[in-house]
């Protein structure tokens, strides 16, 4: 029985899928999510999960090399966009978007983890990175 990561089933398959550069959203509960793309529902009622408590675990498992938030985000939620921009993969690259562009992009996605948060423009795209375990002989220039 697997008592450590994520218990989830589905996001722990999902995860495992992801590659370098392939992108994972992690959203409140009233993104629309396109039809094409996984979903894993994990809302159990009114702000549980949190998109944050989410991205809590998912840390401690996934590399991320960059974070996409909205730019209402920013503008309307401040302390929220704060939080999740600097508690989470705090190296990782940060890219703000209009909102329209966000749910454009999420045709883009391998799958989208839905949560119960109603926190407004909550959602966050991950795109996963390729760590610190992997080895070079000589460091890329730059």
């Amino acid at each position: 029985m697997k008592e450590v990561g994520f218990l989830n089933g589905q996001v722990d398959a999902a995860l495992t899928r992801q590659g370098h550069m392939d992108l994972l959203m992690v959203v409140d509960a009233g993104f629309p999510v396109p039809d094409h793309v996984e979903l894993i529902d994990i809302a159990l009622k009114a702000d549980t999960p949190s998109v944050p408590e989410v991205l809590a675990e998912l840390c401690k498992v996934h590399s991320v090399e960059k974070l996409v938030l909205a730019e209402e985000t920013r503008r309307h939620n401040p302390g929220y966009f704060e939080k999740v921009t600097t508690r989470f993969w705090e190296d990782a690259e940060l890219e703000v978007i209009p909102h329209t562009e966000l749910k454009l992009r999420s045709h883009e996605v391998k799958t989208i983890i839905r949560t119960g948060d109603f926190t407004a423009w909550a959602n966050i795209m991950l795109v996963s990175g390729a760590g610190d375990r992997w080895k070079l002989e000589v460091p890329p220039e730059g």
